[in-house]
């Protein structure tokens, strides 16, 4: 049994296309893994009915849109049944001397409300086993039982899910994805709020750390895992032009990082009419970096005139570092990811004007034409490279 969350707030016709999407996702990913099933969408829950149950709720607790997921046993509605069910399942993990509580929901208005179900099912339980106790607040075993219109369901465990919207929901968004914790934490929070993802990579060449460019990659790879079904595309275009310019016209240093960024939502911006992107995503985060002050935010924001989005704006890096963890794109050792462009002492409040004199001299339409003309595309498909080509 499959929860979701905040799709039960929208209204009729949209819960409707909402949960059609998420059924759609779910198909697709149980099939990319070799998993037959049937569904049924009673009210406000999603009945998943196939032979393998814990590899089933392993994939749909990886979609979005899921809250959390149960396997279930499925009873009539007769409350003997429901009670022998539950006395079977607790009899696979009480003993005496361990703790229990049952937490009960009824659909039904009539007959015994939920507190009085919960209590005769644990009644049932309690002289079923001897010596256990009844401890509501941290139990070693919850029992879960809902009595709905359909029958009853008994399960004892809650496999929490990413919750959000459902992928392609929202449209789609052109994410700039680099090698390091921030920007793929960035993607995959708004993956959660249903957006399907293109992802662009600005590869700066001989300015970077050896093992960038396959960091990035990888970062695209493991969010693959999270549209299970669905091929993920990443644009790899060249940033080192802009880095040879800069160098070779003598740019003030301090000026680097705010052209680098504005440089790189220039090239977004011109990408997103193909990719039919609706914004730019970045992994910014207020004052994290001398280029994320909110000064030059507001400059490097001008560079486009599309919606820019920074879903980690509020994050602490611990936050990030945690959820990056927890998603499985954090490295703890992922080689030479350096910068060799970062001056010593960045600009923290970048006059647009002088930028945009700097942009003048180097001839920044060019470079990003240049940009433009030669990129690599790599598609990855279920946690898998599956393409790689040039243009």
């Amino acid at each position: 049994m499959a929860r979701y969350g905040e799709l039960f707030l929208k209204s009729e016709p949209v819960k409707r296309h909402f949960i059609g999407m998420l059924l759609r996702n779910m198909g697709k990913a149980l099939s990319a893994s070799g998993l037959s099933c049937h569904f049924e969408t009673p009210r406000g829950r999603i009945l998943i009915h196939g032979d393998h149950p814990e590899a089933i709720a392993d994939v749909v607790s990886r979609i979005f849109g899921i809250v959390d997921v149960s396997i279930c046993s499925r009873t009539s509605s007769r409350l003997e049944d429901i009670c022998e069910e539950a006395v079977f399942l607790a009899s696979a993990s009480l003993h005496a001397g361990m703790s229990f509580a049952v937490r009960a929901k009824r659909q039904q208005k009539t007959g015994p409300d939920s507190q009085e179900l919960g209590n005769l099912i644990g009644s049932a339980v309690y002289d079923h086993i001897p010596g256990l106790e009844v401890d509501l607040e941290t139990p070693d075993l919850e029992l879960f039982v809902e009595v709905r219109d359909f029958g009853g369901l008994v399960y004892n465990t809650r496999i929490a899910g990413p919750g959000g919207l459902p992928w392609g929901t929202q449209g789609r968004v052109l994410a700039l994805l680099s090698s390091g914790i921030d920007s793929p934490v960035a993607s995959w929070l708004m993956m959660k709020r249903g957006c399907e993802i293109t992802h662009l990579h600005l590869d700066a060449g001989r300015w970077a750390g050896k093992d960038v460019p396959m960091a990035a990659i990888e970062n695209h790879r493991r969010l693959s895992l999270w549209c299970p079904g669905n091929p993920l595309s990443l644009v790899i275009a060249s940033s080192e032009p802009l880095y040879d310019s800069m160098d070779k016209l003598r740019i003030p240093p301090r000026y680097r990082c705010v052209i680098c960024k504005r440089f790189m939502q220039h090239v977004a911006g011109r990408l997103m009419e193909k990719e039919g992107a609706l914004a730019v995503i970045t992994g910014e985060n207020l004052g994290q970096v001398a280029s994320q002050t909110l000064a030059n935010l507001s400059v490097i924001s001008e560079a486009v005139t599309v919606p820019v989005l920074r879903p980690l704006i509020t994050y602490d890096k611990e936050e990030t570092i945690i959820l990056a963890r927890r998603i499985g794109t954090f490295d703890a050792h992922p080689g030479d990811l350096s910068c060799r462009a970062v001056p010593s002492m960045p600009a923290t409040a970048a006059a647009l004007e002088t930028v945009k004199k700097c942009e003048v001299e180097m001839n920044i339409d060019e470079i990003i034409q240049g940009t433009l003309s030669s990129v690599r595309f790599v598609t990855s498909l279920n946690g898998e490279i599956i393409k790689e080509s040039k243009i």
